[in-house]
């Protein structure tokens, strides 16, 4: 199968809900923090690799709205050294940046040596939203698609280690997602003017997707797809693979002793009346 038809089959099953994984038994709580804490172990090994031997890790995680990026990003993140691996998730360019190259504001935000960066959303805004919603034009539209593939060979050629993942999720499931956030008070601040309005052009961000495929999946950089409507299976799928794309050793750790702390020499305590402690309601 041609990767346009096999792209084009992918956009019908996220339509109709009709994808494989919907066929699988959703996975158990217990072996999904089983499983999860394993690998969590695996990715601080990676990072101790990243940080010895100074390599530079960049990680894209694109999808639809809702799902799942940002919680794959944090189950990746939560274990590991903020000053190592770092989130980068920005906002609506500002009236300077957009007069700048286009790359220009994420070419800011690559890393270097020693450090992994998860992109929560990227430069493929232009492909996606920007392009859909018309908030570049056509030319700039055209441009960004002839040049993301050089764009992403030459950071390759630089030594950055390039993965990019898109987080596929079905038409009902996604339905089904911001339905739980409209209800949840904690998870409302997930929906915005701009995901409604995504969701009446669910065919638009279909073919602008296929799109973006046929220009930027390619074997220098191709495109990882993650099955996405089960969260958990799609965050262990997504971590594991990582793990096997960048290959790392288990360094030898040191043995950390606690030194004796420091006795006591003409030293006293300030009275506890003299500071503010929060008071105590749990």
């Amino acid at each position: 199968m041609s990767k346009k038809n096999l792209n084009g089959k992918v956009a019908d099953l996220e339509k109709n809900g009709q994808k494989d994984q919907g066929k699988l038994k959703k996975i158990s709580k217990k072996k999904y923090q089983k499983e999860l804490a394993k690998l969590h172990i695996e990715l601080v090994k990676l990072q101790r690799w990243v940080k010895h031997t100074g390599l530079k890790v960049v990680v894209l995680f694109e999808g639809r709205d809702a799902a799942g990026k940002g919680g794959a990003i944090k189950r990746i993140s939560e274990t590991l050294n903020p000053r190592i691996c770092k989130v980068v998730a920005l906002g609506t360019p500002s009236d300077r940046e957009k007069t700048q190259w286009y790359f220009q504001r994420y070419v800011a935000h690559l890393p270097a040596a020693g450090e992994i960066m998860l992109f929560d959303r990227s430069w493929y805004n232009r492909a996606g939203v920007e392009k859909v919603m018309d908030f570049c034009t056509y030319e700039e539209y055209n441009e960004f698609m002839r040049s993301c593939p050089q764009f992403e060979m030459m950071i390759q050629r630089a030594g950055i280690i390039l993965i990019k993942y898109w987080f596929s999720v079905s038409d009902h499931e996604q339905e089904k997602r911001f339905q739980e956030r409209i209800n949840d008070p904690t998870k409302r601040w997930k929906i915005s003017s701009m995901d409604l309005k995504a969701r009446e052009k669910w065919v638009d961000y279909s073919r602008a997707k296929d799109d973006m495929f046929a220009a930027t999946d390619v074997p220098e950089s191709p495109w990882n797809v993650i099955e996405a409507d089960d969260k958990k299976r799609a965050r262990l799928n997504c971590i594991s693979h990582l793990l096997a794309t960048i290959p790392y050793q288990d360094l030898p750790t040191e043995k950390i002793e606690l030194p004796p702390r420091q006795k006591a020499i003409d030293y006293e305590r300030p009275p506890m009346e003299t500071q503010n402690f929060v008071p105590t309601q749990y």
